[in-house]
């Protein structure tokens, strides 16, 4: 089987590798949840080849993430639940909906027929999106047991408002999703003040968790901590997933310079004393800020 620019080479490429009989045996053990994990690194792996704007990194990381959607999409179809091309049907369906005014008619793309058309579209795709589930359901023999989660013979709770967010997300990036969602109904501080006035309850509850010795609630309260930071974030408008990104940058950045300036003086980092290494960060922050690279300058914060 030769390389190609045709998509549907792809699909044929990740069908072979999952025959039973012919396939790749590592391929053909893998399962929906044993693929997350290689699909969220892909994902990061093009959010770091942007931001290094490193273009043929970026290419290369596009093309394994693109392999996870035709992998979940071939894992789906051996089930009967969905194939590549529904995947491929579903989107471009949604695009156009979601954009009458560059695909519909006359009237959809004049400005005026703009009010209201979002809440519309929406309330089709969730019914669109009920009828499938009953047509997956309508589909398993009820009589039959099953264990299989994704076979829509399990019973299933309300869907609930918070239930749109997926779980699995980064946790600064949940807790702002959360946040947002519940904000939309209502459930929300409406000043900053109050924010802080948390924050600073959180921390007392903590150092009084602290004080007892309770590694446990110590934890909790620190979840709390950083919930409440995201919250203030939140408030200003400020991302705290890029934030602290932008944090994480300049610290390895800097301390990157600790580790090079020790190494030039024939020095290791287990060989400099803490003072030593605090004074090379003091002098990091000049001398970085002048002579920082454009890619890394993108996410740096202040201070």
């Amino acid at each position: 089987m030769q390389p190609s620019r045709d998509i549907r080479r792809l699909v044929d490429i990740m069908a072979a590798l999952r025959d039973p009989k012919t396939g790749c045996s590592w391929d053909v053990e893998q399962s929906f949840e044993t693929i997350v994990p290689y699909t969220l690194e892909e994902a990061y792996e093009v959010a770091d080849a942007i931001e290094r704007h490193d273009a043929e990194d970026l290419r290369e990381e596009l093309g394994d993430l693109l392999l996870q959607v035709v992998y979940h999409s071939q894992l789906a179809a051996e089930r009967g639940l969905f194939t590549f091309e529904d995947v491929v049907e579903g989107i471009t369906r949604k695009m156009v909906r979601r954009h009458p005014h560059v695909f519909g008619d006359a009237v959809a793309r004049s400005a005026g027929s703009a009010k209201g058309q979002w809440e519309r579209i929406k309330a089709e795709e969730r019914a669109e999106k009920a009828a499938r589930r009953s047509d997956l359901a309508a589909r398993v023999d009820p009589s039959t047991e099953c264990d299989d989660p994704w076979s829509g013979n399990a019973a299933e709770r309300p869907r609930q408002l918070l239930d749109a967010i997926p779980p699995n997300f980064p946790a600064l990036m949940l807790a702002l999703k959360v946040q947002e969602k519940a904000a939309k109904v209502g459930f929300d501080w409406d000043a900053a003040e109050p924010i802080r006035e948390k924050i600073e309850e959180e921390f007392e509850e903590f150092d009084a968790a602290f004080a007892e010795g309770d590694r446990d609630e110590m934890e909790k309260e620190f979840g709390d901590i950083l919930f409440s930071l995201v919250n203030l974030g939140r408030f200003y408008k400020l991302d705290p997933e890029k934030a602290l990104r932008g944090c994480v940058v300049k610290f390895r950045d800097r301390f990157g310079y600790i580790e090079e300036t020790l190494a030039r003086r024939g020095r290791s980092l287990d060989e400099a004393s803490l003072a030593e290494m605090e004074a090379l960060w003091i002098d990091a922050k000049s001398h970085r800020s002048k002579t920082a690279q454009p890619a890394v300058e993108t996410t740096r914060t202040s201070g």
